[in-house]
């Protein structure tokens, strides 16, 4: 994964001229690129996004969203914080570091990969609901929950919810200013993804977290 980066200045010859765009772009700015959206980074280098995306593949990304985490993890990949395994024969002393380190690699990730503008759009959001509901499923369910007792000190009423009847009930008879945060690990579970389309219909505002 360190090599990722060199990998795409070494390829640089063998591209054609829409992909030879898409990595000069690249390269002039990693960090950028990593919170760049497809439809942005393809209009600064002037190619298709369906280009980006055949670009990506070529690098061996299922897509561009897991080429940009690539690239985040190339980007850190310097850092002292190496994601290191536990091993069942590891002391005290050797474990409790590997843990810690583990954690701050992927908060350096996700740190990385952040977009500033999303964020303030989704902040603005959250401010502006006059209701907020966290859904969740499986693992996702814990952190709503936690969301929810997070968001209780603030004057806005709050709940979250792991049911997917009452998640559903609950977007079915929402309107403007309510606001759904979703929370899938995958990004592609099937009612939540009904669920938000549901909401939406209805005009509540729609936020969605996931890896």
């Amino acid at each position: 994964m360190d090599n990722f980066l060199s990998s795409l200045s070494t390829a640089l010859p063998n591209l054609n001229k829409s992909e030879k765009k898409v990595a000069a772009v690249i390269l002039e700015d990693p960090e950028a690129a990593t919170r760049s959206s497809i439809a942005l980074l393809a209009r600064r280098a002037d190619v298709s996004e369906p280009s980006v995306n055949r670009f990506c593949k070529r690098f061996g990304a299922t897509g561009f969203p897991d080429f940009k985490l690539r690239l985040a993890r190339a980007l850190v990949s310097g850092v002292r914080y190496v994601s290191s395994a536990v091993e069942l024969e590891d002391t005290a002393a050797e474990f409790t570091p590997k843990i810690f380190n583990n954690s701050i690699h992927a908060l350096s990730l996700v740190r990385d990969s952040l977009s500033d503008s999303t964020i303030s759009r989704v902040v603005d959001q959250l401010v502006q609901a006059r209701r907020i509901y966290f859904f969740g499923l499986g693992n996702s369910a814990a952190v709503a929950l936690d969301a929810e007792y997070k968001f209780f000190r603030f004057n806005t009423p709050v709940s979250s919810h792991q049911d997917t009847l009452m998640q559903r009930m609950l977007a079915a008879a929402s309107g403007v200013g309510d606001l759904f945060f979703l929370i899938s690990h995958t990004g592609r579970t099937r009612s939540l993804i009904e669920t938000a389309a549901l909401a939406r219909s209805n005009g509540a505002m729609v936020v969605s977290m996931t890896a």
